[in-house]
């Protein structure tokens, strides 16, 4: 088996077992906030029995790799309808930040596992990942012969709840965008019409512009002649 230090040290070999994050629930119970995809740094605390303050600093140290994984901070607008939705769903007192609100998902914190020292939880996540990854290397087979086992199952849902959950804050700053390209394209359609409505009047226009020319080249169109009645000439000859 590797060295627990190879998770410690080497961001590729964490980034290989990041989709595991199904071991944060079989190592301890992880308590989320009602929206069942996000926890707070306290508790992230709580679940690795250290201080939040511990949490902070390892969150100012890795933040790069930490808000590729999911990590989020909340203010202003986003803040106040994210703390509205979950008093609606914790129906009870919720504790409120201030100002901002630091959020982490499943995928997380166990990137937090995987970097945070002083914590027993977070070794025992680093020596279940490192003894799932020596299973797959020495080619231990996860399925029987009646299909997927439970705990590849587990994974697979649990690699899905973190894709979607990956997805929401993509779709949110999506939001802006979209929304001035549909006003983009509410005044082009505008512009378009206008446009229309501007070369149906020239159409006409350049109909009656030809019609001009072609009087002043050949002269005015006669008129038609008036229509006589075959029997007219015969009773003017009678009457002469």
């Amino acid at each position: 088996m590797p060295p627990e230090a190879v998770l410690l040290e080497s961001r590729a070999m964490r980034d290989s077992v990041m989709g595991r994050t199904e071991v944060l629930d079989k190592v301890k119970a992880l308590v989320l906030l009602p929206d069942g995809v996000h926890a707070t740094t306290e508790g992230v605390a709580d679940y690795f029995v250290v201080h939040k303050e511990a949490v902070r600093k390892l969150v100012q140290r890795h933040r790069t790799e930490l808000n590729a994984n999911g990590l989020r901070v909340l203010r202003g607008s986003d803040l106040q309808e994210f703390q509205r939705d979950n008093v609606s769903l914790w129906g009870r007192g919720y504790p409120q930040a201030k100002t901002n609100l630091t959020l982490y998902t499943r995928r997380t914190i166990l990137n937090i596992a995987m970097l945070l020292r002083d914590s027993e939880v977070a070794r025992a996540v680093r020596t279940y990942l490192l003894d799932i990854e020596e299973r797959g290397r020495v080619g231990v087979p996860r399925q029987d012969g009646n299909g997927p086992t439970v705990e590849s199952l587990d994974h697979r849902l649990t690699h899905v709840e973190s894709s979607l959950a990956g997805i929401g804050p993509v779709l949110r700053d999506l939001a802006p965008v979209i929304g001035r390209i549909s006003v983009r394209l509410d005044r082009l359609d505008r512009r378009l019409d206008a446009t229309d409505r501007v070369v149906c009047a020239m159409s006409l226009r350049l109909s009656d512009l030809a019609e001009d020319v072609r009087e002043l080249r050949y002269g005015p169109r006669p008129l038609p002649r008036p229509h006589r009645h075959p029997g007219s000439r015969a009773r003017r000859r009678d009457q002469g």
